[in-house]
Protein backbone atom coordinates (compact mmCIF):
# COMPACT_ATOMS: atom_id res chain seq x y z
CA UNK A 1 0.00 0.00 0.00
CA UNK A 2 1.58 3.41 -1.02
CA UNK A 3 2.19 6.31 1.31
CA UNK A 4 -1.05 8.40 0.26
CA UNK A 5 -3.33 5.52 -0.14
CA UNK A 6 -2.65 4.78 3.64
CA UNK A 7 -2.81 8.42 4.90
CA UNK A 8 -6.30 8.66 2.75
CA UNK A 9 -7.55 5.39 4.39
CA UNK A 10 -6.64 6.71 8.21
CA UNK A 11 -8.85 9.71 7.03
CA UNK A 12 -11.21 7.88 6.43
CA UNK A 13 -11.77 5.84 9.30
CA UNK A 14 -11.40 8.45 11.48
CA UNK A 15 -14.73 9.95 12.24
CA UNK A 16 -14.32 13.89 12.33
CA UNK A 17 -16.93 15.69 14.40
CA UNK A 18 -19.84 17.21 12.83
CA UNK A 19 -18.91 20.81 11.55
CA UNK A 20 -21.45 24.00 10.13
CA UNK A 21 -20.10 27.59 8.52
CA UNK A 22 -21.53 30.50 9.48
CA UNK A 23 -21.28 33.92 7.47
CA UNK A 24 -21.07 37.36 9.20
CA UNK A 25 -20.84 41.13 8.07
CA UNK A 26 -17.96 43.09 8.84
CA UNK A 27 -17.19 46.09 9.55
CA UNK A 28 -13.81 47.32 9.23
CA UNK A 29 -12.73 50.78 9.92
CA UNK A 30 -11.10 52.94 7.24
CA UNK A 31 -7.60 51.64 8.56
CA UNK A 32 -8.26 48.39 9.16
CA UNK A 33 -9.65 47.68 5.53
CA UNK A 34 -6.82 49.43 4.09
CA UNK A 35 -4.43 47.23 6.52
CA UNK A 36 -6.94 44.24 4.87
CA UNK A 37 -6.00 45.48 1.72
CA UNK A 38 -2.50 45.25 2.12
CA UNK A 39 -2.37 42.18 3.62
CA UNK A 40 -4.60 40.55 0.27
CA UNK A 41 -1.72 42.08 -2.09
CA UNK A 42 1.15 40.54 -0.08
CA UNK A 43 -0.75 37.11 0.54
CA UNK A 44 -0.82 37.12 -3.59
CA UNK A 45 2.61 37.83 -4.11
CA UNK A 46 3.45 34.93 -1.95
CA UNK A 47 0.95 33.02 -3.67
CA UNK A 48 2.68 33.54 -7.27
CA UNK A 49 6.31 33.52 -5.58
CA UNK A 50 5.57 29.56 -4.46
CA UNK A 51 3.85 28.90 -7.31
CA UNK A 52 6.91 30.12 -9.24
CA UNK A 53 9.12 28.28 -7.26
CA UNK A 54 7.74 25.04 -7.95
CA UNK A 55 7.81 25.69 -11.66
CA UNK A 56 11.22 27.02 -12.01
CA UNK A 57 12.18 24.10 -9.27
CA UNK A 58 10.54 21.16 -12.01
CA UNK A 59 11.86 22.00 -14.90
CA UNK A 60 15.32 23.07 -13.56
CA UNK A 61 15.81 20.26 -11.44
CA UNK A 62 12.45 17.71 -12.18
CA UNK A 63 11.99 18.15 -7.81
CA UNK A 64 8.58 18.63 -6.93
CA UNK A 65 8.86 20.98 -3.64
CA UNK A 66 6.00 20.37 -0.60
CA UNK A 67 4.48 22.65 1.50
CA UNK A 68 5.95 21.93 4.74
CA UNK A 69 9.77 22.92 2.28
CA UNK A 70 8.02 26.24 1.17
CA UNK A 71 6.73 26.85 4.69
CA UNK A 72 10.54 26.57 6.09
CA UNK A 73 11.32 29.25 3.65
CA UNK A 74 8.58 31.79 5.17
CA UNK A 75 11.40 32.93 7.52
CA UNK A 76 13.76 34.15 4.88
CA UNK A 77 11.52 35.51 2.89
CA UNK A 78 10.74 38.55 5.84
CA UNK A 79 14.12 38.99 5.83
CA UNK A 80 14.19 39.77 2.13
CA UNK A 81 10.91 41.67 2.31
CA UNK A 82 10.48 42.91 5.49
CA UNK A 83 6.26 44.14 4.99
CA UNK A 84 5.78 40.22 5.58
CA UNK A 85 6.63 40.71 8.98
CA UNK A 86 3.07 42.63 9.54
CA UNK A 87 1.07 39.77 8.13
CA UNK A 88 0.13 37.28 10.35
CA UNK A 89 2.45 34.12 10.28
CA UNK A 90 -0.97 31.57 9.50
CA UNK A 91 -2.08 33.61 7.27
CA UNK A 92 1.22 33.65 4.93
CA UNK A 93 1.30 29.79 5.48
CA UNK A 94 -2.69 29.72 4.16
CA UNK A 95 -1.15 31.58 0.92
CA UNK A 96 1.83 28.38 0.29
CA UNK A 97 -0.96 26.05 1.34
CA UNK A 98 -2.95 27.27 -1.52
CA UNK A 99 -0.47 26.10 -3.84
CA UNK A 100 -0.31 22.65 -2.59
CA UNK A 101 -4.05 22.45 -3.13
CA UNK A 102 -4.14 23.84 -6.33
CA UNK A 103 -1.20 20.99 -7.11
CA UNK A 104 -3.54 18.34 -5.45
CA UNK A 105 -6.40 18.96 -7.37
CA UNK A 106 -4.88 19.72 -11.13
CA UNK A 107 -3.30 15.71 -10.46
CA UNK A 108 -6.40 13.84 -8.90
CA UNK A 109 -8.58 15.86 -11.94
CA UNK A 110 -5.94 14.23 -14.24
CA UNK A 111 -6.00 10.88 -12.84
CA UNK A 112 -9.65 11.22 -13.03
CA UNK A 113 -9.30 11.59 -16.96
CA UNK A 114 -10.07 15.31 -17.21
CA UNK A 115 -8.06 17.92 -18.75
CA UNK A 116 -7.45 20.43 -16.41
CA UNK A 117 -5.46 24.26 -16.31
CA UNK A 118 -2.33 23.98 -14.63
CA UNK A 119 -2.07 26.15 -11.88
CA UNK A 120 -1.70 30.08 -13.19
CA UNK A 121 -0.75 32.90 -11.25
CA UNK A 122 -3.21 35.35 -9.56
CA UNK A 123 -3.95 38.65 -9.95
CA UNK A 124 -3.97 41.39 -7.09
CA UNK A 125 -7.39 41.95 -7.94
CA UNK A 126 -8.86 38.17 -7.35
CA UNK A 127 -7.12 37.19 -4.42
CA UNK A 128 -10.18 38.02 -2.05
CA UNK A 129 -9.47 35.90 1.34
CA UNK A 130 -7.45 35.63 3.99
CA UNK A 131 -7.71 32.27 6.37
CA UNK A 132 -6.87 32.60 9.94
CA UNK A 133 -6.60 28.83 11.25
CA UNK A 134 -6.12 28.58 15.15
CA UNK A 135 -9.37 30.18 17.32
CA UNK A 136 -7.77 31.43 20.13
CA UNK A 137 -4.71 32.49 18.85
CA UNK A 138 -5.21 33.83 15.64
CA UNK A 139 -8.80 34.85 15.84
CA UNK A 140 -10.84 35.38 18.39
CA UNK A 141 -14.79 35.69 18.84
CA UNK A 142 -16.68 37.83 21.31
CA UNK A 143 -20.30 38.87 21.55
CA UNK A 144 -21.51 42.33 22.23
CA UNK A 145 -23.78 43.88 24.73
CA UNK A 146 -26.16 44.98 22.07
CA UNK A 147 -28.49 42.58 20.34
CA UNK A 148 -26.95 41.03 17.06
CA UNK A 149 -23.71 42.99 18.09
CA UNK A 150 -20.29 41.22 18.09
CA UNK A 151 -16.69 41.27 17.62
CA UNK A 152 -14.03 39.52 15.44
CA UNK A 153 -10.12 40.01 16.88
CA UNK A 154 -7.67 39.25 14.61
CA UNK A 155 -3.97 39.05 14.96
CA UNK A 156 -2.34 41.75 14.24
CA UNK A 157 -5.45 44.10 13.62
CA UNK A 158 -7.80 44.37 16.35
CA UNK A 159 -11.63 44.38 17.03
CA UNK A 160 -13.37 44.74 14.27
CA UNK A 161 -17.24 45.03 14.24
CA UNK A 162 -19.46 42.12 13.33
CA UNK A 163 -23.47 41.75 12.92
CA UNK A 164 -23.88 38.53 15.17
CA UNK A 165 -27.37 37.57 13.60
CA UNK A 166 -26.99 34.34 15.27
CA UNK A 167 -25.71 32.50 18.03
CA UNK A 168 -22.96 30.16 17.67
CA UNK A 169 -23.38 26.66 18.55
CA UNK A 170 -20.18 25.26 19.02
CA UNK A 171 -16.63 26.01 19.30
CA UNK A 172 -15.21 28.02 16.05
CA UNK A 173 -11.95 26.47 14.24
CA UNK A 174 -11.31 28.34 11.38
CA UNK A 175 -11.87 31.73 10.10
CA UNK A 176 -11.95 33.01 6.44
CA UNK A 177 -12.17 37.18 5.98
CA UNK A 178 -13.42 37.49 2.46
CA UNK A 179 -13.29 40.92 0.22
CA UNK A 180 -16.82 41.25 -2.25
CA UNK A 181 -16.36 42.84 -5.27
CA UNK A 182 -18.30 46.00 -3.90
CA UNK A 183 -16.20 46.40 -1.80
CA UNK A 184 -17.78 44.60 1.48
CA UNK A 185 -16.31 42.24 4.03
CA UNK A 186 -17.60 39.45 5.33
CA UNK A 187 -16.11 36.32 7.88
CA UNK A 188 -16.90 33.17 7.57
CA UNK A 189 -16.20 30.90 10.35
CA UNK A 190 -16.04 26.82 10.75
CA UNK A 191 -17.89 25.71 13.81
CA UNK A 192 -16.98 22.54 15.32
CA UNK A 193 -20.71 21.48 16.46
CA UNK A 194 -21.45 19.63 19.96
CA UNK A 195 -23.76 16.41 20.03
CA UNK A 196 -26.41 18.86 21.20
CA UNK A 197 -26.33 21.49 18.69
CA UNK A 198 -26.16 18.28 16.50
CA UNK A 199 -29.30 17.11 17.82
CA UNK A 200 -31.51 20.36 17.62
CA UNK A 201 -31.10 20.48 13.74
CA UNK A 202 -32.55 17.16 13.57
CA UNK A 203 -36.72 17.28 12.50
CA UNK A 204 -38.88 14.71 13.57
CA UNK A 205 -39.61 11.32 11.71
CA UNK A 206 -41.87 11.90 8.48
CA UNK A 207 -42.63 9.48 6.32
CA UNK A 208 -44.28 11.16 3.17
CA UNK A 209 -41.86 10.44 0.44
CA UNK A 210 -41.18 13.05 -2.82
CA UNK A 211 -39.57 13.43 -6.69
CA UNK A 212 -38.30 16.53 -7.71
CA UNK A 213 -37.80 16.98 -11.58
CA UNK A 214 -35.92 20.40 -12.34
CA UNK A 215 -36.52 22.67 -15.25
CA UNK A 216 -36.91 25.47 -16.86
CA UNK A 217 -40.31 26.53 -17.68
CA UNK A 218 -40.61 25.88 -13.69
CA UNK A 219 -38.10 25.82 -11.25
CA UNK A 220 -39.19 22.69 -9.85
CA UNK A 221 -42.08 19.71 -10.37
CA UNK A 222 -42.94 17.84 -7.44
CA UNK A 223 -44.68 14.10 -7.93
CA UNK A 224 -47.25 15.57 -5.71
CA UNK A 225 -48.29 17.33 -8.86
CA UNK A 226 -47.19 20.65 -7.00
CA UNK A 227 -44.59 23.18 -9.59
CA UNK A 228 -42.32 25.48 -8.22
CA UNK A 229 -42.15 28.73 -10.01
CA UNK A 230 -39.25 29.79 -12.23
CA UNK A 231 -38.24 33.09 -10.68
CA UNK A 232 -35.72 33.72 -13.55
CA UNK A 233 -33.53 36.27 -11.44
CA UNK A 234 -30.70 37.05 -13.66
CA UNK A 235 -33.72 37.56 -16.85
CA UNK A 236 -35.23 40.26 -14.51
CA UNK A 237 -31.94 42.12 -14.17
CA UNK A 238 -30.75 41.31 -17.95
CA UNK A 239 -31.70 44.87 -18.51
CA UNK A 240 -30.21 46.91 -15.98
CA UNK A 241 -26.87 44.85 -16.12
CA UNK A 242 -26.57 45.42 -19.98
CA UNK A 243 -26.91 49.24 -18.94
CA UNK A 244 -24.11 49.45 -16.47
CA UNK A 245 -21.61 47.30 -18.76
CA UNK A 246 -22.20 49.61 -21.36
CA UNK A 247 -21.39 52.45 -19.34
CA UNK A 248 -18.40 50.27 -17.83
CA UNK A 249 -16.96 50.24 -21.30
CA UNK A 250 -17.20 53.66 -22.32
CA UNK A 251 -15.33 54.68 -19.09
CA UNK A 252 -11.35 55.74 -19.03
CA UNK A 253 -8.45 53.76 -18.95
CA UNK A 254 -8.06 51.02 -16.15
CA UNK A 255 -7.33 52.20 -12.70
CA UNK A 256 -9.06 55.64 -12.92
CA UNK A 257 -11.76 56.23 -10.14
CA UNK A 258 -14.69 56.83 -12.95
CA UNK A 259 -13.85 53.13 -14.16
CA UNK A 260 -13.54 51.49 -10.64
CA UNK A 261 -16.96 53.60 -9.60
CA UNK A 262 -18.96 51.39 -12.88
CA UNK A 263 -17.24 48.22 -12.47
CA UNK A 264 -18.74 48.45 -8.73
CA UNK A 265 -22.23 49.17 -10.43
CA UNK A 266 -21.83 46.06 -12.64
CA UNK A 267 -20.68 44.14 -9.59
CA UNK A 268 -23.40 45.35 -7.37
CA UNK A 269 -26.25 43.94 -10.02
CA UNK A 270 -24.23 40.70 -10.20
CA UNK A 271 -24.39 40.49 -6.40
CA UNK A 272 -27.90 41.49 -5.96
CA UNK A 273 -28.82 38.38 -8.73
CA UNK A 274 -27.13 36.22 -6.53
CA UNK A 275 -28.01 37.46 -3.16
CA UNK A 276 -31.90 36.66 -4.43
CA UNK A 277 -31.61 33.65 -6.12
CA UNK A 278 -29.57 32.44 -2.82
CA UNK A 279 -32.32 33.34 -0.27
CA UNK A 280 -35.07 31.71 -2.88
CA UNK A 281 -32.94 28.62 -2.77
CA UNK A 282 -32.58 28.07 0.53
CA UNK A 283 -36.30 29.24 1.32
CA UNK A 284 -37.69 26.51 -1.25
CA UNK A 285 -34.86 23.67 0.24
CA UNK A 286 -36.53 24.37 3.67
CA UNK A 287 -40.07 23.90 2.64
CA UNK A 288 -39.35 20.87 1.35
CA UNK A 289 -37.15 19.65 3.79
CA UNK A 290 -39.76 20.06 6.80
CA UNK A 291 -42.21 18.74 4.54
CA UNK A 292 -41.15 15.49 3.34
CA UNK A 293 -39.08 12.39 4.91
CA UNK A 294 -37.04 11.01 1.60
CA UNK A 295 -36.27 13.08 -1.21
CA UNK A 296 -35.24 11.97 -5.00
CA UNK A 297 -33.55 13.86 -7.34
CA UNK A 298 -31.68 14.18 -10.49
CA UNK A 299 -27.94 13.58 -10.81
CA UNK A 300 -27.63 16.13 -13.23
CA UNK A 301 -24.34 17.18 -14.88
CA UNK A 302 -24.57 20.61 -15.62
CA UNK A 303 -21.30 21.22 -16.68
CA UNK A 304 -22.20 19.25 -19.89
CA UNK A 305 -25.43 20.54 -19.90
CA UNK A 306 -24.47 24.62 -20.21
CA UNK A 307 -22.16 23.15 -23.31
CA UNK A 308 -25.39 24.15 -25.29
CA UNK A 309 -25.78 27.46 -26.14
CA UNK A 310 -29.52 27.72 -26.70
CA UNK A 311 -30.20 26.81 -23.12
CA UNK A 312 -26.87 27.77 -21.42
CA UNK A 313 -27.56 30.85 -19.56
CA UNK A 314 -31.08 29.38 -18.56
CA UNK A 315 -29.47 26.65 -16.78
CA UNK A 316 -26.92 29.23 -15.33
CA UNK A 317 -30.07 31.28 -14.08
CA UNK A 318 -31.99 28.14 -12.44
CA UNK A 319 -28.80 27.12 -10.54
CA UNK A 320 -29.66 23.52 -9.95
CA UNK A 321 -26.13 22.69 -8.80
CA UNK A 322 -26.74 25.18 -6.00
CA UNK A 323 -30.14 24.28 -5.71
CA UNK A 324 -28.92 20.06 -5.02
CA UNK A 325 -25.77 20.92 -2.87
CA UNK A 326 -28.14 22.94 -0.38
CA UNK A 327 -30.65 20.11 -0.09
CA UNK A 328 -28.12 17.50 0.53
CA UNK A 329 -26.23 19.46 3.36
CA UNK A 330 -29.25 20.34 4.58
CA UNK A 331 -30.97 17.25 4.42
CA UNK A 332 -28.22 15.60 6.23
CA UNK A 333 -28.26 17.85 8.93
CA UNK A 334 -32.15 17.22 9.39
CA UNK A 335 -31.70 13.75 9.42
CA UNK A 336 -33.56 13.42 5.99
CA UNK A 337 -32.50 10.66 3.45
CA UNK A 338 -32.13 12.24 -0.44
CA UNK A 339 -30.97 9.76 -3.06
CA UNK A 340 -29.66 11.25 -6.32
CA UNK A 341 -31.10 9.02 -10.13
CA UNK A 342 -29.73 8.25 -13.28
CA UNK A 343 -31.77 11.33 -14.92
CA UNK A 344 -32.13 9.22 -18.11
CA UNK A 345 -35.37 8.52 -19.77
CA UNK A 346 -37.49 9.70 -16.86
CA UNK A 347 -39.45 12.39 -19.01
CA UNK A 348 -39.62 9.65 -22.01
CA UNK A 349 -40.73 6.96 -19.56
CA UNK A 350 -44.91 6.55 -18.46
CA UNK A 351 -45.10 6.72 -14.84
CA UNK A 352 -48.28 3.92 -15.05
CA UNK A 353 -47.14 1.65 -17.02
CA UNK A 354 -43.64 2.38 -17.82
CA UNK A 355 -43.88 2.68 -22.13
CA UNK A 356 -41.05 4.63 -23.32
CA UNK A 357 -41.22 6.83 -26.13
CA UNK A 358 -39.26 9.96 -27.98
CA UNK A 359 -39.71 13.53 -25.92
CA UNK A 360 -38.57 16.62 -27.81
CA UNK A 361 -38.06 19.35 -25.32
CA UNK A 362 -40.69 21.19 -27.08
CA UNK A 363 -43.32 18.91 -26.53
CA UNK A 364 -44.84 20.01 -22.93
CA UNK A 365 -47.51 17.01 -22.60
CA UNK A 366 -46.94 13.33 -22.31
CA UNK A 367 -50.10 10.92 -23.63
CA UNK A 368 -48.98 7.38 -23.37
CA UNK A 369 -50.87 5.85 -26.80
CA UNK A 370 -50.80 2.15 -24.06
CA UNK A 371 -52.38 2.99 -20.94
CA UNK A 372 -54.05 6.26 -22.47
CA UNK A 373 -52.25 8.27 -19.71
CA UNK A 374 -52.14 12.05 -19.90
CA UNK A 375 -49.92 14.23 -18.11
CA UNK A 376 -47.33 17.46 -17.68
CA UNK A 377 -44.14 16.18 -18.95
CA UNK A 378 -42.53 17.65 -15.56
CA UNK A 379 -44.87 15.98 -13.73
CA UNK A 380 -44.39 12.25 -15.20
CA UNK A 381 -40.98 12.92 -14.88
CA UNK A 382 -41.06 13.59 -11.22
CA UNK A 383 -42.86 10.58 -10.68
CA UNK A 384 -40.30 8.37 -12.64
CA UNK A 385 -37.78 10.04 -10.39
CA UNK A 386 -39.53 8.89 -6.97
CA UNK A 387 -40.21 5.32 -8.41
CA UNK A 388 -36.09 5.15 -9.28
CA UNK A 389 -35.45 6.80 -6.08
CA UNK A 390 -37.87 4.28 -3.85
CA UNK A 391 -36.54 1.26 -6.11
CA UNK A 392 -32.25 2.21 -5.19
CA UNK A 393 -33.54 2.01 -1.67
CA UNK A 394 -35.17 -1.30 -1.80
CA UNK A 395 -38.83 0.30 -1.22
CA UNK A 396 -40.91 0.11 -3.94
CA UNK A 397 -41.26 -1.72 -7.22
CA UNK A 398 -43.75 -0.62 -10.05
CA UNK A 399 -46.51 -3.14 -11.22
CA UNK A 400 -46.54 -2.63 -14.77
CA UNK A 401 -50.91 -3.29 -15.56
CA UNK A 402 -51.75 -4.79 -18.89
CA UNK A 403 -52.66 -2.66 -21.91
CA UNK A 404 -56.28 -2.15 -22.82
CA UNK A 405 -57.64 -4.72 -25.05
CA UNK A 406 -54.87 -7.12 -24.30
Amino acid sequence: MSKKSAKQQKKETEKQPPRTTSHFRIYPTRKQTQTLEEWLGLCCEVYNAALDERRSAYRMAGVSLSYTHQCAELPECKEVCPELNEVPAQVLQDAVKRVDRAYDDFFRRVENGAEPGFPRFKSRSRYDSLTFKQYGNSFQVLAGNKKKRGVLVLAKLGHVKMVMHRALQGTPKTAVVKRTPTGKWFVSLSIELEEEAVQQKRLPACPEPVGIDVGLKTFAYLSTGEAIPNPRFFRAEEAALARAQRKLSKARHAGSREREKKRKVVARVHERIGNRRKNFIEQEVCKLIKRFGFLAVEALVVRNMVKNPKVAKSIADASWSKFCAHLLCKAEEAGREVVRVNPAYTSQTCSVCGHRQPMPLSVRVYECPRCGLVIDRDHNGSKNILEEGLKAVGRHSRVIPEAPGL
